[in-house]
Order: structure tokens, then C-alpha cells, then sequence
């Protein structure tokens, strides 16, 4: 009779690890009726009870549970993108647009003689100055 307790004593405490174990690792979106530390509290003051409880009630089935997906594994969302052959189409016409707003850029860019004119222009003085040299902003 002794090794019978023995025995259901190691398969209780046993089981009382697995189900405070299987309870801490669930994601929260696995746990039915209360919240995760609830749980874990309740499998932990209950040792069979509560892991009994846990696995019954508490633990949601995985064939309940939304898988969530990566976008490039969601077959439905990649045909929602569209073909190759669009993309390829939608880069060649973006990469068109670039160099032409490239080719602009460089068109409309001043050049190392533009500026030297410019330079200049605003050094010399203009003739059209009422005032005589030197006195401008004295009072």
C-alpha cells in the first residue's frame, strides 16, 4: 500500500508541474474564462484540482485558436497582390519616373559658372543708388 501512495504521489506532483508549466507558457490568447496569472494561481493553490480544471475549462483547443500568419505565408493574401509580372511592371515604371526626375535635377542644378555670374552681380555696386557712398544707413 505504501508504494501505491508513493507512486500516485509522484504522478500527482507529476502532473501538478506539467499543468503550472503548460499553464505559464500558453500565450494569453490560449487561456479561456480568466486571465493567465488567475490561472497560474489557481493550478498552483490546486494542485490536481486546478490542473484538472485547467486542462478542461481553462485551455483553449488549438484548432480554436486563429493561426496568425506572416504575410508572405497567407495564401489569401498573396493573391490579393497581384502577379510578377504587375510588380515588374509598377518597379519598371517607378525606376522611368526616377530618372526623369533625375534628368531634371541635373538640368535645373546651377553650375560653377551660374554661380561665379551670380557672385558677381551682387558685389558690384549698382548705379541707381540715390545715396552717396559710405552714408548708407547713417543717421
Amino acid at each position: 500500500m505504501p508504494r501505491v501512495l508513493l507512486i500516485l504521489a509522484l504522478v500527482a506532483t507529476a502532473f501538478w508541474v506539467y499543468t503550472i508549466v503548460d499553464c505559464a507558457v500558453q500565450p494569453p490568447t490560449r487561456h479561456r474564462g480568466v486571465s493567465k496569472p488567475l490561472w497560474i494561481v489557481i493550478v498552483l493553490l490546486l494542485p490536481v484540482i486546478g490542473g484538472v480544471l485547467w486542462l478542461l475549462v481553462g485551455r483553449a483547443r488549438r484548432a480554436r485558436v486563429q493561426a496568425t500568419r506572416a504575410p508572405d505565408d497567407d495564401p489569401e493574401f498573396l493573391g490579393r497582390i497581384g502577379s510578377i509580372s504587375d510588380q515588374d511592371e509598377r518597379i519598371r515604371r517607378l525606376e522611368e519616373e526616377l530618372a526623369l526626375l533625375d534628368a531634371e535635377e541635373a538640368l535645373s542644378a546651377p553650375t560653377d559658372d551660374d554661380d561665379a555670374a551670380d557672385h558677381e552681380a551682387a558685389s558690384t555696386p549698382r548705379d541707381d543708388d540715390d545715396e552717396p557712398r559710405g552714408t548708407r544707413g547713417a543717421a
